[in-house]
């Protein structure tokens, strides 16, 4: 049995904590009990599931601090921002409590006076729900809850950057009412996530790279079991001729640089009209450099560092790519050199062609590349030269160019000025290379049920 140490992303890598992973016959028993507690699950009301998982909302909240305080010191989120996920990750849960039974409730689809048909939803078993590190506490409730609500048990995995978080989150859940087996927590790497994924389960749901999530996918294609896929991003941002700059400055860098870039439908390249480049550069420049780049316990500070030295490395290399084609730098927050970790200059950068790493790749990270545009089919075409589909964001005063391009754009979700598109009620999921199937509102309950029509004579 290994050992699974995190370390600290701001404090020269020192060590935090280790956890031994799980091995292969705790995952077959973690599995096997999940299996049995599912039965039992599936029986109660849904009510009373509700009642139940309320009851651990209420836990959640009240370790809000403990929580945050955790996910800034093992993963460098700055506090005041860890804060937010915290509430944020609330916020849907709530939401999922409070429409679970009304989307699960069968809805009759056809009827006359001989007869009705109606749809049911019924669970698929054991889950697997798989989640990173960017996010550790709102993207494991995004991916457990409500397949919970939905009468499925969950076998949870967190990434191994912030185990000890999960290895906190899991104590919470262990020690609710929750049944035993109906959600349960294993830790380890990636060959954790293997040995979970070959086990008997009945669905995978994932938040992660494309590249792992189409190996888990051609794996649940030849099980024969459903997939929830949240993949990668690289989200374009289109800033037209009347964009009002002023106004949607801060959204521009709030989605590309909290968090520090590592945000998976952060606008990661930026599509400015050629008559608003120079004051767009300007303004934002000013804006990033009024920033505070610090260790993130520091609540007054808005950037902390990536969440490893791997991950420095991944996007030091892909800002090295784009420096060595002839990328310009724009504007930068220098490092001071108290700091020692994982941290990385946040910047703009100009002169972006578009065989550079940081056009053509998911960068999670603070670099933000900026090109430009004379018409609206150069943007469409700017906005869609990826492989990846998540997230797109438009920043004008003209509706009808705002519904031309949110028509055009190959994306999942789209957002006008300051508008986020990311709320409970709006199920979240990209196309192309971004995912397969749909977080959040009443499809997300739906996702991991067996649909079921039942005709009957009146």
């Amino acid at each position: 049995m290994s050992l699974i140490t995190s370390t600290s992303p701001s404090d020269h890598y020192a060590p935090l904590g280790s956890i031994e992973s799980t091995s292969p016959a705790e995952i077959a028993t973690i599995v096997a009990q999940a299996h049995r507690s599912q039965i039992l699950w599936a029986n109660m009301p849904v009510v009373e599931r509700v009642w139940l998982l309320r009851e651990l909302y209420d836990t959640f909240a009240w370790q809000k601090e403990t929580i945050a305080t955790s996910i800034s010191i093992e993963m460098g989120m700055p506090i005041r921002l860890a804060r937010d996920e915290v509430s944020y990750g609330l916020s849907y849960m709530l939401w999922y409590l409070d429409h679970a039974e009304e989307s699960l409730t069968p809805e009759i689809v056809f009827e006359n006076d001989t007869e009705i048909h109606m749809v049911t939803y019924e669970p698929k078993g054991v889950i697997a729900a798989i989640t990173p590190w960017n996010y550790p506490f709102m993207l494991c409730i995004w991916a457990c809850v409500q397949p919970l609500l939905a009468s499925n048990t969950i076998v949870w995995k967190i990434s191994k950057e912030v185990i000890l978080t999960g290895k906190l989150i899991g104590s919470l859940i262990e020690n609710s009412s929750l049944p035993p087996g109906v959600w349960t927590e294993i830790y380890g790497d990636g060959h954790t996530g293997d040995l979970l994924t070959d086990a008997d389960i009945d669905g995978i749901t994932f938040t992660g790279s494309t590249r792992i999530g189409n190996m888990l996918s051609q794996k649940a294609l030849e099980k024969g079991i459903t997939t929830v896929m949240e993949l990668g991003g690289s989200a374009p941002g289109v800033v037209c001729a009347d964009a009002d700059i002023d106004a949607v400055l801060e959204t521009i860098y709030y989605m590309r640089y909290s968090n520090s870039g590592q945000m998976c439908d952060g606008l990661k390249r930026l599509i400015v009209h050629t008559s608003r480049y120079d004051e767009l550069v300007a303004k934002l420049s000013t804006r990033l450099l009024s920033k505070k780049l610090w260790s993130p316990l520091d609540p007054s500070i808005d950037i902390g560092p990536l969440v490893s030295e791997s991950q420095l490395t991944s996007v030091s290399e892909q800002y090295d790519d784009a420096i060595a084609k002839w990328a310009t730098i724009l504007a930068t927050i220098p490092i001071s050199p108290e700091l020692s970790g994982a941290y990385f200059a946040p910047v703009i950068l100009g002169d972006i062609t578009t065989d550079m790493r940081v056009w053509r790749e998911e960068v999670f990270g603070p670099i933000l590349p900026i090109v430009t545009f004379s018409t609206i089919e150069q943007a469409i075409e700017l906005a869609n030269d990826t492989i990846y589909g998540l997230g797109a964001y438009v920043f004008t005063e003209d509706r009808e160019t705002f519904a031309y391009l949110a028509r055009h754009m190959e994306s999942g979700m789209v957002q006008l000025n300051n508008v986020n598109y990311c709320i409970p009620s709006d199920p979240f999921g990209g196309y192309k290379a971004s995912g397969i199937g749909r977080e959040h509102g009443k499809v997300g309950f739906h996702e991991l049920c067996n649909t079921k029509v039942i005709s009957m004579p009146k």
